[in-house]
């Protein structure tokens, strides 16, 4: 038996290296497929891990309250900051009736352009009060962070991100104590906060906090908030909270109809569920379009392995006359069809993640190759070659002994 697969093997090393070219060719088709397939993967799986990662970091057991509009027997059409349903007094209240919560930050939000000794940026402006740091896990690098003192006095003051720090005033610098301008207001800075990292929304490091009160009297001329952000004192607890948040707000709202609720209530876990359903379909998204190259590669392995039964036809005829079963020759050209995606998928594999890393150092996208892509492309490239080696193998294995040895 081991005598009989050694053959096999050498014979199939003989048949796929005495046309180099042809047999190079085919592979590299399974190669960019394979490749394609683990470098769009990896980068659906790496978003995955950064919009993830960068929910987490937005607070601790974070239960959110965002604003939205009640249409008259239709569903709330939310939105952070789109409308204007919530107030300071509903913050207030959850404070005083939720028993559960452990701390609660309202905050009024939106981009300003900000200038300060002759640069400028458009960034976020967060207008909130004391407990902020503690809900969303921020922490102080130089300074301090507003108090409810700035936010009872209309305290002109501001606490810098990090990335803003650099925009404006150069990166490492220490701007305490200067003054930036916001919507032609001048605030001092009184702290810089500690680098969280992040991107788009959710980058705190590129955002300015100032005290709630200062916004909405200076820079919202308004007195409503656009988010009220409170932390749970356990995990277990986020989703009694939230279902408490509803019916606090419900009642002080005067809405009998929770499908007619002029708010939304989110809590972390249901943010990273919606986050990584999304990512998931853009993951599985882009494998499939990367899939199709596998399809052409694969019906390029059929079409010269069918060449080559063509080519071998006096030879499988030999074969079959000295007594070569069916069996024996399906075997072969089949061994042959699998090896070359083997060998396809095994490259395949290297140059997926030369691709993630390319892709990752160059276009600034995060990637992730997993182990269970490359089992996965194993899988692929065994059933590519069963799959489009079958019919050339069969049609290899069912040819009359007589014409065979008769075919020129």
């Amino acid at each position: 038996m081991i005598m009989k697969v050694i053959d096999i093997f050498q014979e199939t090393y003989s048949a796929l290296t005495a046309n180099k070219i042809r047999s190079g060719l085919t592979i590299l088709g399974i190669v960019i497929g394979i490749g394609s397939v683990i470098a769009m993967v990896s980068i659906g799986q790496g978003a995955q891990g950064t919009i993830e990662s960068s929910i987490q970091s937005i607070g601790s057991n974070l239960v959110l309250v965002s604003p939205g509009f009640q249409r008259g027997g239709g569903p709330v059409s939310a939105g952070r900051g789109s409308a204007q349903t919530l107030t300071q007094e509903d913050a207030d209240a959850i404070q005083k009736e939720i028993i559960l919560a452990k701390a609660v930050a309202p905050e009024i939000s939106r981009r300003y352009q900000i200038t300060a000794k002759g640069k400028n940026t458009n960034t976020q402006v967060v207008g909130t009060v004391g407990a902020y740091p503690e809900v969303r896990n921020i922490q102080i690098d130089f300074g301090s962070f507003i108090t409810d003192q700035n936010v009872r006095s209309l305290s002109k003051v501001a606490v810098l991100g990090p990335t803003t720090r650099d925009d404006l005033f150069g990166e490492g610098t220490t701007p305490v104590g200067q003054t930036i301008r916001i919507n032609r207001v001048d605030f001092k800075i009184i702290g810089i906060t500690k680098s969280k990292g992040g991107s788009g929304p959710l980058n705190q490091d590129n955002t300015v906090f100032v005290p709630l009160s200062s916004a909405q009297r200076f820079l919202a001329g308004d007195t409503y908030v656009t988010a009220i952000s409170i932390q749970a004192q356990s995990p277990d607890d986020m989703s009694v909270i939230q279902q408490q948040i509803s019916g606090l707000l419900l009642s002080r709202h005067n809405i009998s109809n929770p499908q007619l609720a002029d708010f939304q209530v989110l809590n972390q876990s249901d943010i990273v569920a919606t986050a990584s359903a999304v990512t998931n379909t853009f993951t599985i998204l882009l494998a499939s379009i990367a899939g199709i190259s596998l399809v052409v590669g694969g019906i390029g392995i059929m079409n010269m392995m069918l060449t080559t039964v063509t080519e071998r036809t006096r030879e499988i005829g030999l074969r079959k006359a000295i007594g070569a079963k069916r069996r024996d020759i399906g075997t072969q050209f089949l061994t042959e069809a699998v090896m070359l995606t083997f060998l396809g998928g095994a490259a395949g594999i290297g140059l997926g993640w030369v691709m993630a890393f390319l892709v990752s150092q160059f276009a600034g996208i995060a990637t992730s190759v997993s182990i269970q892509s490359i089992f996965l492309a194993f899988g692929v490239s065994a059933a590519i070659g069963i799959i489009f080696g079958y019919y050339p193998a069969r049609r290899a294995a069912s040819l009359n002994p007589i014409e065979a040895l008769r075919y020129e």
